[in-house]
Parts: C-alpha cells; sequence; structure tokens
C-alpha cells in the first residue's frame, strides 16, 4: 500500500533540494515520477527550484479550487507513475491534501508532500495542518537559527523590520523577506512575547 509523505521544514532547510534528490532518485532506477507545486507559488515560473541551483519544472501547476486527482490523472496519462512529489505544499486547501491522500490509497502511487509548517505569525498554514492530521510519515527537514539552534519559526521581514501581522500569503509585489529563527531569537525579535494574530475567516 502507498502511503502520503509530509516533510515539512523551516525556510531554507531544504526541502526543494530534498524533493529534487528523491526525484533522481526514483528516476536513477527506472521509476517515473510527475512533479507539482500550487499555482500560487510564482517565485520560479512553473519551476521547482532549490538554494543550490537545481532546477526543474514542474510537470503540472496546482490551481486554486481545482482537482488534484483529475490533475494527476491527465498529466498520468496511461504510462504508470511511482511516485507523486509536491513543493510548496502549504498552500494547497484541506480538499487538494485530502486528495493526496486518495491518490496514494486509491492509485496506490506514494506521494511525498514538501512544505512549511506555519507562516510568519507561527499559523499553521490549511495545507500543512491537513497533512499534519493524515499523512502516514511525518518528517522534519532541520536548518539551523543564526544563533546556531535549530530554527522553528519563519520571521518576515519588511523595510528591514521584523512584522508579526498582516497577510499569511505575500508572494508578489512586495518587499517581504524571510529568515528562520530559533524559539528564543523569535521572540527577542517580537519583543518578548508570542504574537497574537487576527486570523481571517478562512484560517
Amino acid at each position: 500500500m502507498a502511503k502520503l509523505y509530509f516533510r515539512y521544514g523551516a525556510m531554507n532547510s531544504g526541502k526543494s533540494t530534498a524533493l529534487l534528490q528523491a526525484a533522481f532518485n526514483y528516476e536513477e532506477r527506472g521509476h517515473r515520477v510527475l512533479l507539482a507545486k500550487p499555482g500560487i507559488d510564482t517565485k520560479a515560473d512553473g519551476a521547482i527550484s532549490s538554494r543550490l541551483g537545481v532546477s526543474r519544472e514542474a510537470d503540472f501547476l496546482i490551481g486554486a479550487g481545482t482537482s488534484v486527482r483529475e490533475l494527476f490523472a491527465a498529466c498520468r496519462g496511461t504510462a504508470p507513475v511511482h511516485a507523486l512529489l509536491v513543493d510548496e505544499a502549504q498552500f494547497l486547501d484541506s480538499a487538494q491534501v485530502d486528495a493526496l491522500l486518495e491518490i496514494a490509497l486509491l492509485e496506490d502511487v506514494p506521494v511525498l508532500a514538501y512544505g512549511i509548517r506555519t507562516d510568519f505569525r507561527t499559523v499553521a498554514f490549511p495545507g500543512s495542518r491537513r497533512l499534519l492530521e493524515i499523512s502516514h510519515s511525518i518528517e522534519e527537514l532541520k536548518t539551523i537559527c543564526r544563533c546556531g539552534r535549530k530554527a522553528l519559526f519563519n520571521a518576515r521581514i519588511e523595510n528591514g523590520r521584523f512584522v508579526f501581522s498582516g497577510e499569511q500569503v505575500v508572494i508578489d509585489g512586495t518587499e517581504a523577506g524571510y529568515e528562520s529563527l530559533c524559539g528564543n531569537c523569535y521572540l527577542t525579535e517580537s519583543g518578548g512575547s508570542m504574537p497574537r494574530p487576527v486570523l481571517s475567516a478562512a484560517e
């Protein structure tokens, strides 16, 4: 029986690199894989790119509200697929994550989803929350904070300053940057207490 895997980590923990390495490992053994990512992630157009400079075009993009199972079936065609690898899975909605589980169980295709667990406010992304709820296997990919401790949180920087309120997803048209921080450094930057985000109805 195939399984749904969720591999998460703070930003710069090598998630896309790990995905591309997994794809290479499958293909080195003669297995066919499909790569997908949410269409909302426009940083590299239709490509999945790692910080090491490795890049590869996604086989299909998952748009908001679209059927992942239909996209998978259309891209698969009649040839067998041995794994589906999904980058930036935090941007999927709950129904799309459920579809990943259905692909694993009903199509007998392992699904490896990579993403960030929480946003800059320490609030779980809807896709990540659902992946944590239903995945067969959950693995943390680790990176370090500037102080040398394990980074846990993704802090947002705008105009050279850390910010702790705002929209959950900001990709285009802003000057936002991010830094992975441990709990201690996150608290220091936030003024010594965890932020109390005001959540939208969708969250």
